[in-house]
């Protein structure tokens, strides 16, 4: 069979290797030429899994070794009968690491973590973990998530925005993206609810781009009614707005879930799903155990962390200490940053 993948997904290359054909390509080169005689497709965000690039392939299984599906189009694959398979949670610890580095960051070293309030928007994967770990080093919660407060989730008590907005020092969201729906969250950090915090927190955008709109974050900072920013997803990246980069406390390359361990899990997960369909669709007597056995071993992820456990300095990732010249640079930039990233460690016990 053939296979075409995303070079820059880690262990794919050797694992996928015994099944036949692999073709590595970067995400942004996988066209509907390159994938029109694939079985299979291994990706990551940059690659759009649509009518345009799928209408003439004869693939039956998409894996990507993410945690969002927003590039591909689920509905289209349905109707062709193509498997999906993502990595739901697979480096959530990453991006609480990341979050709580950005806090750590921006508070002076003298100040303590312990006391400080963190609204949490979404506690799926990360929002669960960021949680665990946020009241292990003395801080307050509040948290917002209406999809698990309707369907009777008693696991936490949960807060409406407007008490986020009132009471947190710190914002962080970890939405999924959705445009419609009762839920959506496009711009759910919009001017309205930006102009409702009381105690100027710092916002921390590390879920998806468009849940936080831009112009509102350049008009809370320039009427100082938030104290900073921390984003790591961005709208139209990876062309980004270079005045909310200017203003940026931090800024990083969608890289937050950028751990060693993390990748790992994704590539795992995406491996599982592959041998599942391969027994299912093709008859293989392959295991997951099998695909995967040459992918090194990670541990537990830890119930709590201290301080020192964080191993982060996220001011080493911020993106503006090497700005390119010109502005039309910048898009390439950050693209090179986030496939060129030397992926960090994850908090560990």
């Amino acid at each position: 069979m053939k296979i075409v993948a995303d070079r820059n997904i880690p262990y794919i290359a050797d694992a996928v290797r015994p099944l036949g054909e692999v073709v590595l390509l970067p995400g942004d080169a996988i066209s509907a030429e390159t994938v029109k005689d694939a079985d299979i497709i291994l990706t990551r965000t940059r690659t759009r899994c649509n009518a345009s690039l799928l209408g003439r392939s004869t693939c039956s299984f998409i894996g990507t070794a993410t945690i969002g599906t927003d590039h591909i189009d689920l509905d289209y694959c349905r109707e062709r009968g193509i498997t999906v398979a993502n990595a739901p949670g697979c480096n959530a610890p990453a991006v609480a690491q990341y979050v709580l580095s950005a806090i750590r960051a921006f508070l002076p070293p003298e100040e303590a973590l312990a006391g400080k309030r963190l609204g949490i928007i979404g506690v799926g994967n990360v929002g669960t973990i960021l949680n665990r770990w946020a009241l292990g080093l003395g801080m307050t919660t509040i948290l917002n998530d209406p999809p698990r407060q309707e369907n009777g989730d008693t696991t936490y008590i949960y807060s409406t925005l407007e008490e986020i907005a009132a009471e947190s020092d710190f914002i962080s969201i970890h939405t999924p993206y959705s445009k419609t729906g009762p839920h959506s969250t496009r711009h759910l950090l919009n001017s309205e609810f930006l102009s409702a915090v009381r105690r100027r927190p710092l916002i921390i955008n590390a879920a998806r781009g468009p849940v936080a709109d831009t112009q509102a974050l350049k008009t809370a900072l320039s009427r100082n009614l938030i104290s900073g920013v921390a984003i790591d997803c961005w709208e139209n990246e990876p062309d980004i707005d270079l005045e909310l980069l200017s203003e940026a406390f931090v800024a990083t390359p969608h890289i937050a879930g950028y751990s060693n361990e993390g990748k790992i899990r994704a590539t795992r997960m995406v491996l599982d799903a592959l041998a599942g369909h391969l027994q299912d669709h093709f008859g293989l007597d392959i295991t997951a155990e099998t695909l995967s056995a040459g992918l090194p071993a990670i541990g537990p992820i830890p119930e709590t962390i201290t301080e020192q456990q964080l191993g982060y300095d996220i001011n080493a990732d911020h993106i503006a200490r090497n700005l390119p010249t010109p502005d039309a640079a910048v898009s390439r930039y950050f693209e090179s940053l986030r496939n060129n990233y030397s992926l960090r460690p994850e908090p560990h016990i």
